[in-house]
């Protein structure tokens, strides 16, 4: 169903972190750009579809008044808004925001860092896009920060802190099928698994909550109301957004998730793992009975690869590409 298509090279080896790849299409300009977090680096690539031409740049994790920060990135996330896309890098220090092609940085958060040194780590880390005009980012406090995106400039503000989570935040999503009949607008996860479905609008709103098992969940998606979520214990779990009912359990993997993708067109869902396998899924949904079924459709083994991102490269889902820790390439696939 998928075969290998030729890998692209970055500059430094991917870090091992949750969702550690990012994919941006951008079709006027025939491009696509990945993001890879190496330490305190992020590896940007452009590619254009002929696969002819690559362009290269890194950004580094920055602090206010120090020349050169060593602050370790935790995530970076293109965030696509109806007026305007933006790279959302988070790290131990801040949240910086920057136009999606990494030359301008539009905006910097500071995180709270306590005076004196404890045992609690401080970082950001979970990103989504949400409605028209909001980015939501976790923090390890279990805070959600909601930031208002102007359409341009760099006039962002921090306008609501969400504060429901006790443990870190792991990964968060919008809806991404594009309907407007979905109650929820955005999943968030956390350390202990557990899961918050929030109502946005000019006030954020807690629709349900669903609670974890003491299993870190890494990485959660939202499409037409349903939850997929990954876990520590290589399962995944689709849940009913709004009620919280369990629908599919799938024992997927045999280590640890860290990535999971769905292709909104076509109900594809990409999960990826520490066992070195990424495996395709068929979702299907069906409303008059309010089920939901899975298929298992095709899986990849990258060999001797701890697997620490995988991401669809289009809508329809008929590529995607993997990151692996130690792996200084960005490995392909497409449909054949």
């Amino acid at each position: 169903m998928f075969h290998k298509e030729k890998s692209i090279q970055i500059k430094n080896s991917a870090s091992a972190l949750y969702n550690n790849l990012s994919v941006l299409r951008i079709a006027p300009r025939k491009l696509t750009y990945f993001t890879v977090v190496h330490a305190n680096v992020v590896n940007m690539v452009s590619a254009s579809w002929d696969g002819l031409n690559y362009s290269h740049r890194q950004l580094q994790s920055k602090e206010p008044n120090v020349a050169t920060s060593t602050s370790l990135i935790m995530q970076a996330s293109f965030c696509v808004l109806p007026s305007r896309e933006l790279l959302v890098v988070t790290s131990q220090k801040g949240i910086q925001m920057y136009e999606s092609d990494g030359s301008i940085m539009v905006y910097w958060h500071a995180l709270d860092t306590p005076e004196t040194p404890t045992a609690q780590a401080v970082f950001a880390r979970g990103i989504s896009a949400v409605w028209d005009n909001y980015i939501c980012v976790g923090v390890s406090s279990g805070s959600i920060l909601v930031f208002d995106i102007p359409s341009k400039g760099s006039n962002i503000t921090l306008s609501e802190v969400l504060e429901e989570h006790k443990e870190p935040i792991t990964d968060m999503a919008s809806e991404c099928s594009g309907s407007q009949e979905c109650i929820a607008d955005m999943v968030s996860a956390d350390d202990g698994g557990n899961l918050c479905l929030w109502k946005a609008g000019e006030e954020f709103h807690l629709l349900n909550k669903i609670p974890g098992f003491d299993m870190t969940c890494s990485s959660v998606k939202l499409w037409k109301g349903t939850v997929a979520a990954g876990y520590g214990t290589g399962q995944i779990r689709l849940y009913e957004a709004v009620t919280g009912i369990l629908h599919v359990e799938i024992n997927a993997h045999a280590r640890w998730i860290n990535s999971l993708d769905i292709a909104p067109f076509s109900g594809l869902l990409l999960s990826a793992a520490e066992d070195s396998l990424v495996r395709v899924w068929h979702m299907s949904l069906t409303p008059e009975t309010n089920s939901v079924e899975v298929a298992h459709l095709h899986n990849e083994c990258v060999t001797d690869t701890q697997i620490c991102g995988a991401r669809f490269c289009d809508d329809d889902g008929y590529a995607f590409a993997v990151t692996g820790y130690d792996l200084s390439e960005i490995i392909r696939y497409t449909q054949t």
